[in-house]
This record gives structure tokens, sequence and C-alpha cells, in this order.
């Protein structure tokens, strides 16, 4: 599936979900405070994710973010070697040919 696709799946979610509550796109975007075209743009998946989010707010739907996307556990494996530091940033894979590009000094 693109990200195209995934965005527009959301955005015809968040319609649906404003339909079944009867809710009118226009008392949304007084909800959150935001123009009505936000809301339609939202629902066609072209959202910022701070309006998405709003929206969620404003129909009751935030507790459904935790099956979007559920928080992340550190493993344990990860937790051993950081012994007990929050990791701050991912270091990413190198490659042999940038282990070598690298200049000692």
């Amino acid at each position: 599936m693109s990200i195209t696709a995934i965005a527009e799946e959301l955005g015809e979610r968040l319609k649906q979900a404003r339909l079944n509550q009867n809710v009118t796109q226009a008392e949304v975007a007084k909800a959150v405070g935001i123009n009505r075209r936000l809301v339609i743009n939202a629902e066609k998946g072209k959202a910022q994710l701070e309006v998405f989010v709003a929206i969620l707010v404003a129909l009751n739907l935030t507790e459904h973010l935790e099956l979007f996307l559920p928080k992340q556990q550190i493993s344990p494996i990860q937790l051993a070697k950081l012994q007990g530091r929050q990791r701050q940033r991912a270091s990413g894979q190198k490659s042999p040919d940038e282990e070598e590009d690298e200049s000692e000094w």
C-alpha cells in the first residue's frame, strides 16, 4: 500500500467516524477552532498531524490512538546495553564502506 493510499484510508475512516456520530464538518471545525476546509482535507488524507489529532479529540476518538500506534517499550537487551540510560536517538547501521572512510585523528 502506498503512503497516499494509507493517508486516504485514514481520512476515510475519520470521515466515517464523524458521520457515525452525526456531526457535520462545520461542527467539527468549530469545536477544533479551525476552518472547515481543513476538516475536508483531513477526510481526504491530506492534513497535518496536529489537525488530524485535534479532530480525533473533537470526536472523542483519542483512545484509538493506542491501537493505532501502541507505546513502544525498550527491549531488555537495549536496556542492559544502556545501563539505565534512556535512548535519545538511533545509531543507524554503518555499512562496511562507511567504516573505512572514517579518518583517524
